[in-house]
């Protein structure tokens, strides 16, 4: 029979954050061996296949910023778990078998951007719906970690939480839409995934810094309690 608690016998997160982050550059490394070097004959300019390749230069800067905010919200979600169990390894491996596949979507996209109609469509509703169940899977990771306090830190401000579980819901019901949308509207579509990328590169609930007000007010209580110490210490 084992002594530890349920917290002792539940591991940290630094192994599963290094595994993690291994995924991740392998990801995003891979995305940039989709862009071919162009073969020219005696006739063509290189310059103008070079600019050929947009479409492929348009997926790489795309889906690089995709995973890296994908990249930056699992990296800050993390400095808030003090433990893991195997429910958080099963759900975060689901999420990187995610994360891996973007390069197939995004050569993809390079690929048929220009093709017909029905292939763009079929291309860009391809990237999006990877995205939306990347998205889905990261949302549940959290979900799971962030209920009843079961792997976060309990001293953490419940509204705080909320605000982050509020914010990864709309972002999957979003990546959802944009996955719907490329049926209707393939640019429409791609337009929304950019959107979504920027909006996640903006701060966090909780990484703000505080108010300069507060700054103020904190440091002029510590000063108080400074001047205080020195009082007592004279006295």
């Amino acid at each position: 029979m084992s002594l530890r608690g349920p917290e002792t016998r539940n591991g940290g997160t630094t192994r599963l954050e290094t595994f993690s982050d291994g995924v991740f550059a392998i990801a995003i490394t891979l995305l940039v061996l989709e862009i071919r070097v162009p073969h020219v004959e005696e006739s063509e300019s290189l310059l103008v296949a070079l600019l050929g390749l947009w479409p492929s230069y348009v997926g790489y800067a795309v889906s690089f910023l995709q995973i890296g905010v994908i990249w930056a919200n699992h990296h800050n979600r993390f400095r808030l778990l003090e433990r893991s169990d195997h429910g958080l390894l099963f759900l975060n491996i689901l999420f990187l078998m995610c994360v891996a596949f973007i390069p197939f979507p995004t050569a993809l996209l390079a690929e048929y951007i220009q093709g017909s109609e029905g292939e763009r469509q079929t291309a860009i509703a391809v990237y999006s719906g990877t995205l939306a169940v990347t998205g889905i899977f990261f949302t549940l990771l959290w979900l799971y970690a962030v209920k009843d306090y079961r792997l976060v830190n309990r001293n953490l401000d419940s509204r705080l939480l909320r605000a982050m579980t509020r914010r990864y819901l709309i972002g999957a019901a979003l990546y959802i839409v944009a996955f719907a949308i490329a049926f209707v509207s393939a640019l429409a579509s791609l337009v929304l995934i950019v959107g979504l990328a920027l909006l996640f590169v903006l701060p966090e609930p909780g990484e703000r810094p505080p108010p300069a007000s507060h700054i103020e007010a904190t440091g002029d209580a510590d000063d108080q309690g400074d001047h205080s110490a020195e009082k007592s210490g004279q006295g």
